[in-house]
Parts: C-alpha cells; structure tokens; sequence
C-alpha cells in the first residue's frame, strides 16, 4: 500500500512511495499531523543515488516489523536532500553535533515543530557486532524517553538550535586582514595533509579535492607575481596537484572504461569508489583538469576532460540544456554491478589474448580487487602512451557495458549543479577548441537565463517537465560566477555577452536583497521569502560544493576588477571580515575562499579591449599561453585606448595594437 510520497516530483521520494512505513513529504500536513498526536517526527534524509541510502532502506524500511514500530511512535518524513538542501543543512549539522560526524542516510528525530533533539546516520537493523545501536533499539529508546522525560528532549532540542545560530558567527580573530602571511600558512597547511604517495589529502575515505588544487594553483600564481619570497614551495604545489591529478587519473574514482569521476575512493589509492556519479563533482574536477592542462601540458589530463565531457553529453544530457543530477551506484540491486569486471568478461569482449594484456593494464584479476571476484579497472602503466594504445579496447568494453541494466538516474536539473558544469564546459569548449561543447555551454545557460529566472529577477532551483521551487543562496552565487566565466570567454570569442555580464550584476543585487544580513557578516543561504525553519544559517565552509559566500567572494571581486564600482569592493571587504580566523585556523575547510583571497592578492587578470577584431588570434593565445584566469572584457570609454590592454590588480601593461604585440608584452 502506497504512503504519501507516490505523487511526489522527487525520484529519491518515489523511491519509498511502497515502503510500509508511513511516510510524509516534509510540509504542514506532517508537522500539523506530530502537534495533533504529540509524537516526534522522525526526518529521514537521503538522494536517489546514495548506495548506503538504498541500503537502509532495504533493512529497515521495507521491514513490517520496523516499519509497524516507526509508524505508531512517530510520524516519519522522507526528504530529499538535492531538492531540499536547507532542510539538510540544518538536519545534518544538527546529528555533527549529536554524533560528531554526519553523512547519508541522515536520520534526526525532532519535536512536532521540527527542532532537532537527536540524531545520527545509517543505523543497522540488528546488533551486527560493531558497535552500532539497531535501529529497532533506537526507535523504542526515543520513544521510551520521550514518553518519560519530554523535557529534556525539548532543552536538547533548544540547545542544539541556539548552537545552529551560534555557527553563523563567523570566527574572527587576530587581525582582520588577510595578508601573504595568513596565505601562506594556509597553502602550507594543505602542504602538510597531501598523500604524496598517492595524492590527495589525509587518509581513507578520499574525496577529490578540486577546490583545494584551484587554491593552490592560485595561491602559486600569489608566488609567481613575486609578492611572496618562499623558497621551493612553487615546486611543491606542482608535486601536489600533479601527483593528485594523476592518482585520480589513473585510478578507480574515475571510470576509466566510459569517463566520468565516482564521488569518492573508499581506499587511500582512489582505487575503490562509492559508484554514484554527481553532475557536481564531474563539474568541478572537469573545470580542475582543463586549468591542469592550460598549467602543464600534460595530455593525460585532456584526455580526462575529454572523456569527462564525453560521458556527460552522453549519459547526462537533457533536452531543455540542462544536465541530469546523478547516476546511482546500484544497478541489479548490487553496488558496482555496472562498472566492474571479470577476467573472463573482459576476455568475452577483446579475445583472449588482448583481453589478458588489457586485465594485466587495469589491474582486472581473478580474485577481483572489488566484491566476488569482481574488479574495478585502474591503470597500472604509468605512461601516457600506454593508456592511449587501449583507447580502442575500451570503446568495444564501452559498447559492451552500454547492454547492461544501467544504473538508475535521477533527471531532475538541479541548477547550482548545472552551473558548475556548464561553466566548465564553457572552459573546455574555449580552451580546447570544441566549437559543438561551446554552443552546448551556451544553450544551458540561455535555458536558465529564459526560463529558470522569474520577472522578480528570482530563481528557480530545480527542472524536471518544468521549472519550480524558489532558489539558494548557491544557486545565486554559482551562476553569477559560472556567468562571469562565460561573458569573458564570449568576448574573447568576439560573441554577445551583454546579456551575460548584466545577469551576473543583476543576480549579485538581487542577492543583496533577499540573502543579505542587514545586522551581520556574509549572507544567508535561503532568503526572506523561503520557508521559516528551525534556523536560518549561513554557510562558511566548503562541503561537496563550493560554500555561497566563497562564490560570492569571488563574484564580488571579479566584478569590482571589471568595473571598478565601490559597491563590489565594499561588499567584499565587508565578507572579508568573516574568514581571516578560518584562514588561520582551518584553511581546508575554506579552500574556495582560500583561492578567492590567493587570486585577489595575486591580482585578478582583466584584458580590456576596444575596436578589436582579431578574436581568432586572441582565443589561440589565450589557450596557448594562460593557465591562470583572465577575464576578457569590451569597453567603449573615451579614456580607454583602442587593441588591447592587461591589467593585473593595480598593474597595467601597455596598450597593444595587436595579439602578437600583446604576447611580446605577455612574455609569451
């Protein structure tokens, strides 16, 4: 018998629309249904494409007996955390402080009005040994305390929100400037947690870290320009973002048979991933390996962004420009199923012979490096010629796997996310010349510019048939930046880009109304006019996407390069106030305002031009000889001298009539 989620929009939500359990969507109907009965709501959070989301659900969800025990002691709410990231916001630093740690499936058990009391993630459905409660045992505490002492669930409960308010200060202290000293300890602090075995920072469970890496390489540009004297370090970022880009690379975070990064390696040596694919980390690490590519010329890191933008289009696309939010790491109700491989099948596909020497090349044995005796392929040789000598036999293991059950897909079109790969589409498109990537870049972002921004210059934050629900924070400031990116690549280009600089500009003050703290530092994640929630909070820290204030650090500095307007600098000054504390303190937790700080210091590139015609030429000078980035601008003013002229910060060279005059006062 179907709950109340089968008439819901949210795959994840469908997804338990046939578990026993009694489950509401999140709304006034549950929380009015918890005041009536004095029970506490139980809100259980997860995505469509979390392996260990499915896994409880196949436990405990879909039990009778559990089920009987959730729906007579609490009423239970599903929500989807991509489709409602404020709740999750919320929920899951509420079970950080609770638990002290937090991830998906993300349980909080509240009072009727939705204050969190307790919480915690995955919980098994029977004692397994490990010492982890079963979630049987768990629901019967709650329930037994709550019958017993209510008010101390409820002085929990206002403890924890006082603390979700007092996590909105942001940590000021020492002095409020961020200088090159406060830089510079930070950029070492990322120094002393990289694996310079295998890249990447700290130990098991890995993340990529392409914020990090964006920091660095900013922070190294901050060495090159001479403002800092740090004898060897240059080399030792080029040692970490390497290191890491190849690890990564060769590895099984990314899918070396269709293209594609997996969330995260389970391992140190990125062999072993959770198998869900996000639209938002193939964003960020597509932007990562085309700026490693511009850096170092290494043909491994294009043939990554490459193969990336090739899965996307093939596998992610939607017919509106937008792209599909993420695959699941489940197929056949197995994790991996899809991905991995047997010697024999490989055999099955490439002949014995090559397919032995393609097994050797991808670590693919008969024990299998992954579950009964399955493997995940990971390149063993370490040149890039070896890697491209199979291209062919992983299009026929390409072709093979395509008449497999496909792992499931969530379509909905989360805009924060679609900023971040359309900006980086828009990269690899411009800078390796791929006129079809460019125009698909361009059909996204006139999608959302035409149909996902309201009248009231207010966004929609999600598209499946069409667009609906009031934007983030994020969805602002991800678009304002992933804008700038494209207006100034569509200058070089000699294209229109008006309507794509006065977006930005327009996103940035509607921003200031709606998200502003008129009493506080830095903005708030949702606005005025979204729904009252337990807290209302702001966002300092990077999680799996960059934070909205970091985004918006760098639109604000971006645009005040560009335009010279007080309005910008005064807002980023006033944002700057919040983050010299972190920055001396965490700096990997803020590793997108590190690198917003880095290029600020370092001088943001403006290329101004005027009565300019030679745009082929600039576009191949720009791909040839800048890996930092230059934002390309077309001005008009009296004042403003006809060709070309860079300014880095404060410091202008020389008007050029021409490209090549241009390169000569490059140094290129």
């Amino acid at each position: 018998m179907a709950n109340q989620l089968a008439n819901e929009k949210s795959l994840y939500l469908r997804q338990h629309a046939d578990n026993p359990v009694n489950w509401y969507p999140w709304g006034e109907e549950a929380l009015k249904r918890a005041r009536e009965e004095n029970k506490p709501l139980l809100v259980s959070v997860g995505y469509s494409s979390c392996h260990w989301c499915h896994v409880m659900a196949h436990e405990s969800f879909e039990n009778e007996f559990i089920a009987d025990l959730m729906n007579r002691n609490f009423v239970c709410v599903k929500v989807d955390r991509e489709e409602r990231p404020d709740l999750d916001q919320i929920y899951m630093e509420a079970v950080q402080m609770v638990a002290n740690h937090g991830g998906w499936p993300l349980n909080a058990f509240c009072l009727p009005d939705g204050r969190p009391f307790f919480g915690g993630t995955y919980f098994p459905p029977e004692d397994k040994g490990n010492g982890m409660i079963p979630w049987p045992q768990l629901l019967m505490r709650i329930k037994d305390y709550w019958d017993r002492e209510k008010d101390k669930l409820e002085e929990n409960a206002e403890n924890i929100v006082h603390n979700l308010g007092a996590m909105n200060m942001p940590k000021i202290s020492g002095a409020a400037v961020i200088d090159e000293a406060a830089l510079t300890k930070a950029a070492k602090s990322f120094s002393e947690k990289h694996d310079d075995d295998f890249g990447g920072f700290g130990e098991a469970p890995k993340f990529p870290p392409a914020m990090a890496l964006r920091g660095l390489l900013e922070y190294q540009r901050l060495l090159q320009s001479g403002k800092i004297e740090e004898s060897g370090f240059s080399e030792r970022i080029d040692q970490i973002v390497e290191t890491t880009l190849k690890g990564m690379a060769h590895g099984g975070l990314y899918d070396q048979v269709g293209g594609g990064f997996t969330r995260y390696s389970v391992d140190r040596f990125w062999l072993i991933p959770h198998f869900e694919k996000m639209l938002y980390d193939n964003g960020l690490l597509l932007s990562l390996y085309v700026r490693g590519y511009q850096r170092y010329r290494r043909p491994l890191y294009r043939a990554v962004a490459e193969e990336t933008v090739g899965w996307m289009l093939r596998e992610m696309d939607a017919p509106s420009g937008l792209f599909h939010a993420s695959l699941d790491a489940d197929s056949e109700g197995k994790e991996g199923v899809f991905y991995t491989w047997t010697p024999a099948e490989v055999q099955a596909v490439l002949g014995e012979e090559e397919g032995r020497a393609f097994c050797r090349a991808y670590n693919i044995t008969e024990e299998g490096n992954f579950e009964e005796g399955r493997s995940n392929p990971a390149l063993v040789e370490p040149d890039f010629a070896s890697r491209e000598k199979w291209s062919e036999a992983r299009g026929k293991l390409l072709a093979a796997r395509e008449q497999r059950v496909r792992p499931g897909k969530d379509e909905k079109g989360i805009l924060s996310w679609n900023c971040l790969a359309l900006g980086a589409l828009a990269e690899a498109g411009f800078f390796f010349g791929r006129n079809t990537w460019w125009e698909r870049a361009r059909k996204g972002f006139d999608f959302i510019l035409e149909h996902m921004r309201q009248p009231n210059n207010r966004l929609y934050a999600l598209c499946e048939d069409r667009p609906r629900q009031e934007a983030f924070l994020d969805d602002y400031a991800f678009l304002a930046e992933s804008l700038l990116t494209f207006a100034s690549l569509s200058t070089a280009r000699g294209e229109e880009s008006t309507r794509y600089w006065e977006a930005a500009k327009d996103l940035v003050e509607q921003v200031e109304k709606d998200f502003g703290d008129p009493d506080g530092v830095g903005y708030y994640f949702t606005g005025e006019h979204h729904e009252k929630l337990a807290a209302r909070k702001k966002e300092w820290w990077d999680n799996a996407t960059p934070s909205g204030n970091a985004c918006l650090y760098h639109v604000f500095t971006q645009l005040y390069a560009l335009t010279g307007e007080s309005r910008y600098e005064e807002r980023a000054r006033s944002l700057r106030r919040a983050y010299p504390g972190y920055l001396v303190n965490a700096a990997p937790a803020i590793p997108h305002a590190f690198a917003a700080f880095a290029a600020e210091r370092a001088g943001i590139g403006v290329l101004k031009i005027k009565n300019f015609d030679q745009h082929d030429e600039l576009a191949a000078f720009l791909r040839e000889h800048t890996w930092q980035k230059i934002l390309v601008v077309a001005g008009s003013a009296e004042d403003q001298p006809d060709g070309l002229q860079l300014c880095i910060g404060q410091t202008c060279l020389p008007p050029a009539r021409s490209v090549a005059e241009l390169a000569e006062r490059f140094g290129a």
